[in-house]
Parts: C-alpha cells; sequence; structure tokens
C-alpha cells in the first residue's frame, strides 16, 4: 500500500507538478553547513515542489491546494468578486506626473475583514517574496507594496520627489532616515541590496504618501514602519507600482485572489480608484474573466486522444477553467479566471487538457508522416559559421529534446542564410531581413541569461552589394535620429586601421590584405565622396574586424556613442558554400535594444 507522501507526488504528477524533495530545515543546513550547525533547526516536514514559472497561482499553498481540491472534484472552483464602494466611500491612489521617468504605473486593492493567522500571515509574505523573485523580475518590472489600512488616510498619493526631500522610518528600524541615508543603510543588507540599483541614480525617488503626509513605501526598496501589517491587521492595502502595467494587474489579481478566501465575506476584494496624472481613472483589481472557444477535434488531434465534447470540458473544468460545450457540440466555451494568466492561447488550453487527461494515458502511436532526420547541432551550425562555439556567449541548454536545439541563438544569420537556401531560385536579388531575439549569457540577470532585439538584413545576388546595406544602415539610423558622428552618433569601424579616418590619402599608405582591401576600401571612399553632399561632415572609419563569418578586409563594426552594436559585411564564401549557396551576397546585424 503507498504511503501518503507517495501518493502526494502521484498526485502532483497527475496534476502536471513534480515533487522534488521531501526534506526538513534541519536536513537542509545539515548538508549545507553540517549537523553541528543544524542543532536546534526545526524537524517539520517540507515538500519542495516545482511549480511551472508561469503558473503564479500555485506559488502558495492557497493557490495550490484550491487547485488540488478543484482537480480532485472536491470543490468547485471559487469566483471572485470584485466590490465598487458608494461613491465617496472607497480608497483612491492618485498619480503624479513626476513618476513618469523612473515607475510610472500603479494599481491598488483593500482586502477587508480579513483574518490572519500565524501560518496565513507567512505565507502572505511568502507570496510577495516569490512573486518578487518571477514574475517581478526582482521588483524591476513591479514591486508590492502591504501595508495596515486602519493606521492611514486616504487619499493616497504615488509620486516622485528628491532622495533628500524624503524622510520617514523603513520597516522595522527605530528611526527615521532620508532617502540617501536609507540607501547606505542597506547596501550591505543582504537581501535589499539587490534592489538598490533600480533607483538610486536616479534624480527623483517614487514614494507613497497617505493624505496626512505619511510615507507607506518608497517602491521598491522598503516600506514604512508605520503601515506595517501584523496577526491583528483586519483592513490590508495592497499597491503595486512598477514600469510594466499588465505585470502589475498580474501580481494584483494574483495577491487579492489567493488570500481573499481569508476575508469576512470570501472571494471579494474592494476596489480602489487609480487617478492618473493625464486625470483619467480606473479601477483596481481588475479580476477579469475571458472567454475563448476551442473545437474539441483541435485539442483531441494535438492530444492524440478521441474524447467527446462533454468530456473534455470536464477535464478542462478540474484545471481550473471552467467549461462547458455550445452550439450542437462544435465549440467549447471555457472561461479563463483572473488567475490564470498564464493562458495566452489555444496550446494552453491543449496543454492543460492533455495534463488533466494524463500524460501517461496518451496511447502511443507511429508516426502518419515518415521522415529522414538530419543532425542540425551547434557542432553543425558553429561549422558552418565557422565559430568556436565554447568562444561565443551562447547559452547551452542542458537537457535539450533533440540536436536541433543544443543552445540558443546569438546571432539571426544562420536562419536568414538558410531562408536564402530554401528560396535561391526565386528571382534574384533576395532581399530579407529579421527583428527578433537572440540570448546570451549575463550573470547580472536572474537566470544567467538574457534577450536582446537584434534586427539581421541580407542581399543576396551576383554581386555583394555593400553598398546596398550600408546605404540600409544609414537609412535605419536616420529614421531613429542618430546623426553619422563619433561622439553623439554612429560609426562604422574595421580592424587594421587604427584610428584614420577613411580617405583617399589614408587609404593609399594602406598596405593590402589579401589583395582585396585596400582596392575595396578605395571604392568605398569613392563612394563616400560621391555622397559628399549628403553626408554633411559624416566621419566613417573603418578597422577590420576578425569575424570569421565575413570576408577577410570586408566587415566593418558599428558603434554608436562609443559602444559596439553589431557588424556589416561580405559574407565569407566558404560560409556561403556550406549554406549550399552559390553567390555572394552581404548582412548587415546590430543588436536594438539601445533604441527600443
Amino acid at each position: 500500500m503507498p504511503t501518503a507522501d507517495e501518493e502526494f507526488d502521484e498526485l502532483c504528477f497527475e496534476f502536471g507538478l513534480e515533487l522534488d524533495e521531501i526534506t526538513s530545515e534541519k536536513d537542509i543546513i545539515s548538508k549545507e553547513k553540517g549537523e553541528e550547525k543544524a542543532k536546534g533547526a526545526s524537524d517539520v516536514v517540507l515538500y519542495k515542489i516545482d511549480v511551472p514559472a508561469n503558473r503564479y497561482d500555485l506559488l502558495c499553498l492557497e493557490g495550490l491546494v484550491r487547485g488540488l481540491q478543484v482537480f480532485k472534484e472536491r470543490i468547485n472552483l471559487p469566483r471572485f468578486e470584485k466590490i465598487i464602494p458608494a461613491e465617496g466611500e472607497g480608497q483612491r491612489l492618485i498619480i503624479t506626473e513626476q513618476t513618469a521617468q523612473i515607475r510610472p504605473h500603479a494599481v491598488a486593492a483593500v482586502l477587508r475583514n480579513i483574518t490572519f493567522t500565524k501560518d496565513r500571515y507567512d505565507s502572505f509574505i511568502d507570496l510577495q517574496e516569490k512573486l518578487h523573485q518571477n514574475i517581478c523580475r526582482k521588483r524591476a518590472l513591479v514591486a508590492i507594496g502591504t501595508h495596515d489600512l486602519d493606521t492611514i488616510t486616504g487619499p493616497f498619493t504615488f509620486t516622485a520627489k528628491a532622495p533628500s526631500e524624503i524622510k520617514f522610518k523603513p520597516l522595522n528600524q527605530s528611526q527615521e532616515y532620508t532617502a540617501p541615508q536609507i540607501m547606505d543603510l542597506y547596501r550591505t543588507d543582504s537581501h535589499l541590496r539587490h534592489y538598490l540599483h533600480l533607483i538610486e541614480n536616479k534624480p527623483r525617488y517614487p514614494v507613497i504618501y497617505d493624505s496626512n503626509g505619511v510615507v507607506l513605501s518608497m517602491p521598491p526598496i522598503i516600506n514604512g514602519d508605520h503601515t506595517k501589517i501584523s496577526l491583528k491587521t483586519r483592513n490590508v492595502f495592497i499597491e503595486c507600482t512598477g514600469t510594466d502595467i499588465t505585470k502589475a494587474k498580474i501580481v494584483l489579481d494574483i495577491m487579492v485572489t489567493m488570500f481573499s478566501e481569508y476575508c469576512e465575506k470570501p472571494f471579494t476584494v474592494e476596489a480602489v480608484e487609480v487617478v492618473h496624472p493625464n486625470g483619467k481613472t480606473h479601477m483596481y483589481p481588475e479580476l477579469a474573466y475571458r472567454t475563448e472557444k476551442v473545437k474539441p477535434e483541435y485539442i483531441n488531434k494535438k492530444v492524440g486522444i478521441s474524447e467527446t465534447p462533454s468530456s473534455l470540458a470536464k477535464l478542462l473544468t478540474r484545471m481550473c477553467l471552467k467549461s462547458h460545450v455550445t452550439g450542437n457540440g462544435n465549440h467549447l466555451e471555457i472561461e479563463i479566471p483572473p488567475t490564470r494568466a498564464d493562458i495566452i492561447h489555444a496550446c494552453d488550453i491543449v496543454e492543460d487538457a492533455a495534463i488533466a487527461y494524463g500524460y501517461n494515458n496518451i496511447q502511443m502511436v507511429i508516426p502518419k508522416t515518415y521522415t529522414i532526420a538530419n543532425q542540425c547541432s551547434q557542432e553543425d551550425i558553429a561549422d558552418k559559421l565557422g565559430t568556436d562555439i565554447s568562444a561565443t556567449n551562447a547559452v547551452v541548454i542542458a537537457n535539450p529534446k533533440t540536436t536541433e536545439f543544443q543552445v540558443a541563438r546569438t546571432t539571426l544569420l544562420p536562419g536568414l542564410l538558410k531562408t536564402i537556401a530554401a528560396n535561391r531560385k526565386m528571382p534574384l536579388p533576395l532581399k530579407l531581413f529579421e527583428i527578433s531575439d537572440v540570448v546570451v549569457k549575463d550573470p547580472n540577470t536572474d537566470v544567467g541569461a538574457k534577450n536582446c532585439r537584434h534586427l539581421c538584413a541580407i542581399y543576396y545576388n551576383k554581386s555583394p552589394g555593400f553598398e546596398i546595406i550600408h546605404g540600409l544602415l544609414d537609412r535605419i539610423m536616420q529614421v531613429l535620429d542618430v546623426p553619422p558622428n563619433e561622439e553623439n552618433g554612429y560609426t562604422i569601424k574595421a580592424a587594421e586601421v587604427a584610428s584614420q579616418f577613411v580617405n583617399s590619402a589614408c587609404v593609399r599608405e594602406m598596405p593590402a590584405d589579401d589583395g582585396v582591401s585596400a582596392a575595396w576600401l578605395w571604392q568605398v571612399c569613392l563612394w563616400l565622396e560621391s555622397r559628399a553632399s549628403s553626408i554633411q561632415g559624416e566621419v566613417i572609419s573603418l578597422f577590420y574586424i576578425q569575424c570569421t563569418a565575413f570576408f577577410p578586409g570586408r566587415c566593418a563594426e558599428v558603434f554608436v556613442k562609443g559602444q559596439s552594436i553589431g557588424k556589416l559585411g561580405v559574407v565569407h564564401p566558404d560560409v556561403i558554400t556550406k549554406f549550399e549557396l552559390t553567390m555572394p551576397c552581404s548582412v548587415l546585424e546590430i543588436n536594438i535594444e539601445p533604441f527600443v
């Protein structure tokens, strides 16, 4: 007979989760620091459960238990209700225009007549921290503040002031500090020091006051001690400030839906009126329910099952997606609750149907299509581009599902070259571009990597067409209002011409490289001189860039305000051949993050 832990492990798997470990605080300390340090630590059993990163509703015990009970059909999915107070009786949060340059967005709500216990209080605080580390991206996108409403008086004002003008007693401190003193105070704090960089170099710091001038918080750093909540708190004012309004609304919805069950009237939330700098008002939280329609055959086909529409509706309802059959059974109407911000597309609904059905219950069949696989690994791409993977900043996937996806791309060039190869029979010239994300390592981010938005354009013809790609760069910079100068604009640099400007004099003195460099630069100079009237003093420096994907002497690096943002040049013949191409081509690839 299975034990309780084994049954719980099986339940988590059925629900699409993984019970990672069963441990205790004492065991954790013992493993990390030794048994001597673990003496006196708690023996209370802890369950470590791996939760999908986008399932914010499962980050606290309340949401997890509620989801499992609905899944086991022990309770019905609760319906959350937004209570709009009578005119003049509700709370208001006024956003001033001073916040626009630092944290322009704010939303708020009130949990009325809530009852805290020690466990509920701990879970409430723990959820805030988990959201801060997850969707809030370490408070960079959203910062959560919770306050005892009975200790303050509305309306509340969210503004930004010079640091020297802000003074209050931070949470759990015994005296008042100015904002600069607070930053110095927490500079060595193991927890809060990680957030100081978000505002410390700003001319103004965000701050929230009540009508009596009491400071509620200085987001995203610290709340005021005056408004701290306790086990005796009955009314909680929750505010979320940030740079991303969508994330702020999701975070507020999650906070109130998880803990409104402890209110005197369960699953109700009192709305707060937010007044924007332009005078427009909005009531938060939104607690929006929306409806999606999906065809039953679409779900059956994607999952590989043959369930009836009513059976699929039941499966989805167990996953907290209340569903019913509409029309003649041709559609399922699914209600997406405010707790399920992860449901974006019909494929997300299909995934939940598959989880509820049980992956182990899906019959294994031979695919109807017959294909012969060709390896496309990181070594293959490295060989084609002539670049050593270890020398790049590529993010290597630890457990790739296929050999095709072993590393995250750091450049858009291979994709465009493959597209050219697939369409090489089309009339010339072929001119393609792509604007998309690449992934590079970044130890300063919480996940060790970051996305960068790149623009890549390629010109494929009987001649390389470098001047066309260069003209495209000029036009892009013109549209972006980036002037062609070295100090505040953009320049193009190549490797061996150390700090020399491209003109006829410097080119004559340059040694030829592989018999092409000087001649090519001379042609570029003639072209630049032909455009002299339109360039108006443009200074373009060309320095050779050692890049194996490009032809020697025909690659240049693009700089904006002294920072490299990308390259342009003629693709190396070896690379062209390896991608099964026969014509020369020129490429421009730049990082457009500085402009978006």
